[in-house]
C-alpha cells in the first residue's frame, strides 16, 4: 500500500510540474507571438515605465515590422477623405493596399537605413531615433493624430523609434547623403562640364544632351505695398476638392500669363531672383547654387548693381541642385523682363538608384538590438495650435517654386510640379502634420515638369492635368497614390486639347476640367472641356451647346 501511495504521490506531482511547464510555454509562445504584448505588461505593471528610459534588448523581425507598418497605414487610411459624393462606403484598406505594398514600404526604409552605413559609414544611433521621436511629439501640428498613433504601436518608446521615427529619418538622412555625393553624380557633373566647355554659345547649347527650356520673368505688381492691384484681383485660385480649411494654395495658381512661359514675380520676388541670378554670373564658384539668404557678393554685399552683373547671351559656371547640373544665360533684359535659358543635366532619381543597389543592400534588421528609449510626451493642442496663426514647417520640404498644385488628403498635403526658378519641375513632396514631416514623391512616371496646372484628390489619389509644360501646352496628366507612392499615366485619347488657366473638380467618380487658355501667336479662350474617368481611364468630351464663353482664371465647384 505504501509502495502504491508514493507512487500516487509522484503521478501527481509530476501532473503538476507539467501543468505548471505547459502554462509557461504558452505564455512565453504567446509574448514572442504578440510584439506589442511586452510592452503592455510592463507599463501596467510598472507605473510611469513609459515616460522614463527602458532597456530593450529585442528581436524585431521583418514580420513584425511588416505587422506594425499595417497598423500605421491603417490609422492613415481611417483619415483619408473620402468623398460623400462617391455614393459608396469607404473600402477596407485591404481594397486599397496590398501586404505587398506594406512589405515594399518596410523594404525600402531598411534599405535606407542600411545605404547609411554601407556607403556613407553613418549608421542610425539610438540617440537619433529617440531625438527624431522627441520631433514629431514637440512639433506635432495635429498632436491627436500621433497619440492614435503611438497607440497602435503599443505606445512601445522601441517599435515607435524603429518603425515610425526610423522610416523617417532614414529616408530623409539618406536622400541628402545621395544628393551631392559624386561618387554617383561625378560622371554627368564632368559631363555637364564638358558640354558647357564645348558649346559656350546659348545658341550652342540647345544642341548638347542636357534639357533645354525658356522661361520670363515679369515683373508684376507690388507685394511689400499691401495693395491689391489689378494684375492680382484677377486671379482666382481653383477651388479643389479635398483642399483643408486654412491650407494656402500656390500664389497664382491659376494666373493666366500674358506670354506662354512667363513667370509673374511681385517686387520683392523680383529683387530676391534677380540677385540670386546676378550671384550666379559673379564669378562664384560651380557648385550648389546659393541658397536664398546667402550674400550675393563676397564680403562687399553693396559695391555691385545686381542688375549691372546680368549680362546677355552668357553662360553661367556650372551650378548644382538636389536635381540636376545646370547653367543659366539671359536671353534678353529690359527693365521689368528677364528672358532666360537653363540646361539641365539631370541626376538620377534616389529611387532609382536604391532600386539598382537593392542587390547589394540585403534587409538585414531582424538582429537583436539594445537602446534605451523614452515615451516623448506629445504636446497638447492648445500648446501648438493658435488660431490665425502661422507654423514653420520641418525641414525637407520640397524645393521653393511658383504655380504648383497642393491637396489636401485628410491626413496630408501633397504639393506637385511648378517653376522653381531655374527650370519646371515633376517633383513634390507630402507634408504629414501629425509627425511635422516631408516625403518626396516619387519621379518615376511623373508626368513632365509642368506650372499652371491642376490637382484633386479622389478619395485615393491625386489626379493632375494639363498646364504648361515647356514649349507646349499639356494634355497630358498623372494618377498619383500616396500609399504606394507611384504614379499612374491618364489617357490622353480623347482628351481635351491642352491648355492652362483651366479648373477641376472632383465630382465623386469623374474630374471635370473646363475652360482655360493657349496662345500660339493669338490668344485663344476655351469653352471646352472633358470628363476624366479613372476606373476605366478614360474621357468624354463637354458640350458645347449653351457653354459659356471661353474664358480663363474661372471659379468651379
Amino acid at each position: 500500500m505504501k509502495t502504491k501511495s508514493k507512487i500516487r504521490g509522484h503521478i501527481i506531482r509530476s501532473a503538476a510540474y507539467a501543468a505548471l511547464l505547459s502554462c509557461l510555454i504558452v505564455g512565453f509562445s504567446s509574448g514572442f507571438n504578440l510584439p506589442a504584448r511586452w510592452s503592455t505588461l510592463s507599463s501596467s505593471v510598472l507605473p510611469g515605465s513609459m515616460t522614463k528610459p527602458a532597456t530593450h534588448t529585442r528581436t524585431l523581425t521583418f514580420a513584425d515590422r511588416v505587422a506594425y507598418q499595417r497598423a500605421i497605414e491603417e490609422i492613415y487610411w481611417r483619415h483619408r477623405d473620402w468623398p460623400a459624393t462617391d455614393g459608396g462606403a469607404k473600402p477596407s484598406l485591404d481594397k486599397v493596399m496590398s501586404r505587398a505594398q506594406i512589405e515594399k514600404k518596410v523594404e525600402d526604409y531598411l534599405r535606407n537605413s542600411q545605404a547609411l552605413e554601407n556607403y556613407w559609414q553613418k549608421p542610425i544611433a539610438p540617440e537619433q531615433l529617440q531625438a527624431e521621436m522627441d520631433r514629431m511629439a514637440r512639433h506635432s501640428k495635429q498632436p491627436q493624430f500621433l497619440r492614435e498613433i503611438f497607440a497602435a504601436l503599443g505606445n512601445d518608446p522601441y517599435v515607435i523609434a524603429e518603425c515610425l521615427a526610423r522610416p523617417a529619418l532614414a529616408d530623409r538622412l539618406a536622400r541628402s547623403s545621395y544628393a551631392h555625393d559624386e561618387r554617383f553624380h561625378g560622371e554627368l557633373k564632368r559631363r555637364a562640364a564638358a558640354k558647357l566647355a564645348a558649346h559656350g554659345s546659348v545658341k550652342q547649347i540647345k544642341q548638347t544632351s542636357g534639357t533645354y527650356t525658356e522661361i520670363e520673368w515679369v515683373k508684376g505688381d507690388d507685394k511689400s505695398s499691401g495693395a491689391m492691384t489689378a494684375h492680382r484681383a484677377n486671379v482666382v485660385a481653383t477651388p479643389l476638392r479635398g483642399v483643408g480649411k486654412d491650407v494656402p494654395q500656390a500664389r497664382g495658381y491659376s494666373e493666366r500669363q500674358d506670354r506662354p512661359n512667363a513667370v509673374k514675380l511681385d517686387s520683392i520676388e523680383w529683387n530676391d531672383n534677380v540677385q540670386k541670378l546676378a550671384a550666379a554670373f559673379s564669378g562664384a564658384k560651380p557648385g550648389r547654387a546659393r541658397p536664398p539668404g546667402a550674400p550675393i557678393t563676397h564680403g562687399n554685399e553693396t559695391a555691385t548693381d545686381p542688375w549691372a552683373q546680368i549680362k546677355t547671351d552668357v553662360l553661367s559656371p556650372l551650378q548644382e541642385d538636389d536635381r540636376a547640373y545646370y547653367a543659366t544665360a539671359v536671353i534678353s533684359k529690359d527693365k521689368d523682363r528677364l528672358k532666360l535659358a537653363t540646361i539641365a543635366w539631370i541626376k538620377q532619381p534616389f529611387n532609382s538608384w536604391r532600386a539598382q543597389a537593392e542587390t547589394q543592400m540585403p534587409v538585414t534588421m531582424a538582429a537583436r538590438l539594445t537602446a534605451d528609449y523614452r515615451l516623448p510626451v506629445i504636446a497638447e493642442p492648445s500648446v501648438q495650435c493658435t488660431d490665425d496663426t502661422w507654423s514653420s514647417t520641418f525641414v525637407g520640404a520640397p524645393d521653393g517654386r511658383y504655380y504648383h498644385t497642393a491637396v489636401w488628403t485628410g491626413s496630408e498635403m501633397i504639393v506637385w510640379g511648378g517653376y522653381n526658378g531655374s527650370s519646371l519641375v515633376n517633383t513634390g513632396g507630402r507634408y504629414d502634420p501629425a509627425t511635422d514631416s516631408w516625403t518626396p514623391t516619387s519621379t518615376a512616371n511623373a508626368p513632365n515638369g509642368r506650372y499652371v496646372h491642376t490637382a484633386v484628390w479622389t478619395g485615393s489619389e491625386m489626379i493632375v492635368w494639363g498646364g504648361y509644360s515647356y514649349s507646349s501646352y499639356s494634355n497630358t496628366g498623372g494618377r498619383y497614390n500616396p500609399s504606394t507612392d507611384s504614379w499612374t499615366v491618364t489617357s490622353t485619347t480623347n482628351a481635351p486639347d491642352g491648355r492652362n488657366g483651366h479648373t477641376a473638380v472632383w465630382t465623386g467618380s469623374e474630374m471635370i476640367v473646363w475652360g482655360g487658355y493657349f496662345y500660339d501667336g493669338s490668344n485663344h479662350f476655351l469653352n471646352t472641356g472633358g470628363r476624366y474617368d479613372p476606373a476605366t481611364d478614360s474621357w468624354t468630351a463637354t458640350s458645347t451647346a449653351n457653354a459659356p464663353d471661353g474664358r480663363d482664371g474661372h471659379t468651379a465647384v
